[in-house]
């Protein structure tokens, strides 16, 4: 296997999860008693660019499929953090009704409405039909379509150039890292911006968040290293943020190298010195990841064997992508946690894969009570715990298992 950026012969595994399904087949009544396809686990350090990657073994056009059942608009901390995002990119860049901003994969169209609202032309690239018609129905233009130089060169052709063109959680998403930055260099308008935002390695590794490894992320992203991607596609990163979405991300500002309009601030250097001294490009800052994520697989296990000895009654919250890492690495099955409980009612009476832990309504929930609840998207624990705060009148309590196994009082 090469390196998907710079095509060296990947050799040293950052970390083995083992086999695991896709994490968003989510499994129909019928399903149970069919066979299931896993597919290896493995992430590798590229020790040349330092590019953390999967080997590709799922193909995106097999899971970005029209059955998608990840719909952003589910989450309100989330959709509070898109507002935010569009107040202040149209007042930094002082976006009007004669802007252009256009979305890479855009979802349901939780952020692309807030510009709509004020009246800034937008447009969606979405490849997964179900949430592109949600986003259709709220009066956003969308493309169902994968992005990539193909379809940059199509927009470029009919004249479509972006004056901000963003994607949330999308640079980590895509197979071929390449051709998809260099779509970005084609289809961005000569003065426009860039903003792409993505969990940050750094934060992945110092705060063990292995189960954030899935088969829909691609690559593992450091600053340093998405600095020489989109270099190497003609794009310069000219300022940089780091923030607290999914347990510590990074938005990062891109212009054409060529763009003399805007100064590359000091964030920059500050964040790649960070890196520097944390040792991100040094080899054996990635090794020892594996012993810390057995740890948590250790502790989580034992502390479900003992509940169950105990009589307890054990759901969760939140299915995940993240969360099915987390207990298929695990090999946590329904006969440990009762169910998950989500929101969303596209994953509600379906089953989680391999585990086969049924999805039901908060309605379950509250005429359950059960004794402890596990957060699988420990990002959004605070947006939970307060959803969920009434699960102290029975006696219930909060674990979470990342970075270690807590009960939160």
């Amino acid at each position: 296997m090469q390196c998907r950026f710079c095509k060296t012969e990947l050799t040293h595994v950052f970390i083995d999860l083992i086999n695991s399904p896709a994490s968003n087949s989510f499994l129909s009544k019928e399903q149970l008693n069919e066979p299931e396809t896993f597919y290896p686990l493995k992430i590798y350090t590229c020790h040349h660019c330092f590019l953390v990657q999967v080997d590709e073994y799922k193909k995106s056009d097999a899971i970005f499929n029209n059955e998608y059942v990840y719909f952003s608009s589910y989450s309100t901390s989330w959709l509070k953090h898109a507002k935010a995002y569009t107040e202040k990119m149209t007042e930094r860049f002082a976006l009007n009704k004669a802007s252009k901003v256009i979305e890479i994969a855009s979802n349901d169209g939780y952020l692309l409405q807030y510009f709509h609202e004020k009246n800034i032309p937008v447009l969606g690239i979405e490849p997964t039909a179900n949430t592109a018609a949600v986003a259709q129905k709220k009066g956003i233009e969308t493309l169902v379509d994968f992005f990539g130089v193909r379809l940059a060169g199509e927009l470029a052709a009919k004249n479509i150039f972006a004056d901000l063109l963003l994607g949330n959680n999308v640079l980590a998403h895509v197979p071929d890292i390449n051709d998809f930055v260099g779509g970005m260099k084609i289809v961005l308008a000569p003065q426009g911006v860039i903003t792409m935002e993505f969990p940050h390695l750094m934060q992945l590794i110092d705060n063990n968040q292995f189960d954030t490894i899935y088969h829909e992320h691609f690559s593992y992203l450091s600053f340093g290293t998405v600095q020489k991607i989109f270099a190497s596609q003609g794009l310069e990163l000219f300022d940089v943020e780091e923030i607290s979405t999914h347990g510590g991300s990074l938005r990062i500002y891109a212009k054409h190298k060529e763009d003399t309009s805007k100064e590359v601030t000091g964030n920059v250097s500050a964040l790649l010195k960070k890196e520097a001294d944390k040792g991100l490009n040094n080899p054996e800052y990635y090794n020892g990841f594996q012993p810390k994520a057995l740890k948590v697989k250790i502790g989580l296990i034992e502390f479900l064997i003992n509940c169950k000895k105990a009589g307890k009654k054990v759901a969760a919250y939140g299915a995940a992508a993240k969360g099915n890492t987390l207990l298929n690495y695990c090999g946590i099955k329904n006969d440990l946690i009762d169910y998950v409980v989500d929101a969303n009612p596209h994953k509600q009476n379906k089953w989680l894969p391999a585990s086969h832990i049924p999805v039901v309504n908060e309605d379950h929930l509250k005429n359950d009570q059960p004794d402890y609840i596990i957060i699988l998207p420990w990002n959004l624990k605070d947006e939970i715990t307060q959803q969920l705060s009434y699960i102290k009148q029975w006696g219930g309590q909060f674990i979470v298992p990342i970075p270690q196994l807590q009960v939160i009082q």
